[in-house]
């Protein structure tokens, strides 16, 4: 009976032309992980809806797939993966060696309205160091996430990170008179300078009780860019200068580590989330015309807060949906293809035998090989072979049957050559290395 069901809102299927490019991404991802010294880990996709409520508060339940189980608890589809890794790491704290430098690949899940880069599901690479309180580590992070960016093709001219620390904002801000009690208010204002009007900012402001001066200068401070303007305009006062101090020696590892040329010092960013304590990141397309490819920062208190830990930590989050966007915008995503290494065809019952026990030694020996499963006209089997995106044809006529040979034919250019049936695998591997 046929059905008229089809996808709900947001989510996506994957066919095998489009798992190729989700495919890629997560295998860039392990890789620059596996090169950073990363271990791999996940959790459970259901958690506690208390997890994310005790970090982000009860208004974070609009945007989550949440219900109460079978058990009567309330429970949630994880948002974000990172009050995960607080609970697992607080659950073994003393057990895991230090530094912590795991990652994962979940898939994530929030009720919200859909939009370009911006689905009700994703997968994520969640990279994480726990146990570094020194700036060293957040410059192996964002060296780490703009590595990632590199190993996709994309260079500096496609690709920016804006980097911002806490510590020094917080310190300009109380120099220019924003009471403590108003640091995360203006924080949530200063996140959506790219998104309202200046008008509608300083209304904002001023609704904390801020005087035109003071707004005149938080408005000021987020439009600094890079170290030598901070140092000009506030480098004088001591507890904002060794705020910029320690902002210059991360600037500095960031340089050693071979990612200057992608970095810029942009005191707009603050990050949303309240948990962020020191250093911030964000990479964005160049252009600025999709959402952020990539986001996290420095979140010190976040592990005692839910895993009951007292221990520095920082991690980011980079979504497929925007990056392979990006990457689909610079003709950077690979053919949606698949193709495979050998197509075997065959003529005949005797073909058909040989052609499965060749087959199975492609296999073994680490070739993909398949074969038509009833038999056909060599043409039509040469033509599967083609559709299929096949590399070679192996192919075992009457006549390669009879005298035990087999005709390997390069579907590319047509060349062929001929090969006793027992030296198929030797002659493939001979091919392999002399074509690298």
């Amino acid at each position: 009976m046929m059905t008229d069901f089809q996808g709900l809102p947001g989510f996506r299927d994957f066919y095998p032309e489009d798992f190729v490019v989700r495919a890629h991404l997560t295998r860039i991802w392990r890789d620059v992980a596996r090169r950073y010294g990363f271990e791999e880990y996940d959790g459970p996709p259901l958690e506690e809806l208390e997890l994310y409520t005790r970090k982000s508060g009860e208004e974070i339940v609009e945007q989550l797939y949440e219900f109460e189980d079978k058990g009567g608890r309330r429970v949630a589809l994880r948002p974000e993966m990172t009050p995960t890794l607080a609970r697992m790491v607080g659950a073994r704290a003393r057990a895991l060696r230090k530094p912590i430098r795991w990652y994962s690949i979940p898939q994530l899940f929030r009720y919200e309205r859909k939009q370009r880069g911006r689905l009700r599901e994703h997968f994520q690479l969640n990279m994480d160091i726990i146990g570094v309180a020194d700036v060293i580590a957040d410059a192996e992070l964002i060296a780490a996430a703009i590595d990632i960016c590199r190993a996709a093709g994309l260079d500096a001219s496609q690709i920016r990170a804006r980097v911002s620390d806490r510590r020094v904002l917080a310190a300009i801000l109380g120099h220019v008179g924003v009471p403590d009690d108003r640091l995360e208010a203006v924080y949530g204002v200063i996140d959506r300078l790219d998104r309202e009007r200046r008008d509608r900012l300083e209304e904002k402001l001023a609704g904390l009780g801020l005087d035109a001066d003071a707004i005149e200068a938080v408005l000021e401070t987020t439009a600094t860019r890079g170290i030598e303007e901070l140092r000009a305009r506030y480098g004088d006062v001591p507890a904002v200068a060794e705020t910029i101090d320690e902002l210059d020696r991360y600037l500095e590892h960031v340089d050693d580590l071979g990612v200057a040329e992608f970095v810029d010092i942009d005191l707009s960013v603050v990050r949303g989330l309240a948990y962020y304590t020191g250093i911030v990141f964000e990479l964005w397309d160049a252009r600025r015309e999709l959402r952020a490819v990539c986001g996290g920062g420095r979140y010190d208190s976040l592990l005692d807060l839910v895993g009951g830990i007292d221990m520095p930590a920082l991690g980011f989050g980079m979504g497929d949906v925007v990056l392979a966007e990006l990457l689909a915008d610079h003709g950077l995503l690979p053919d949606r293809q698949t193709g495979i290494d050998c197509f075997v065809a065959y003529i005949g019952p005797e073909g058909r035998r040989r052609a499965l026990r060749v087959a199975q030694r492609l296999r073994r020996a680490g070739h993909s090989a398949v074969y038509d499963f009833r038999e056909r006209r060599l043409g039509s089997q040469l033509k599967s072979a083609d559709q299929l995106g096949a590399r070679l044809a192996i192919i075992l006529g009457p006549q390669e049957v009879e005298v035990g040979q087999a005709r390997i034919r390069s579907m590319s250019s047509g060349d062929e050559r001929v090969v006793a049936l027992e030296d198929v695998v030797e002659a493939l591997n001979e091919g392999d290395t002399k074509d690298e």
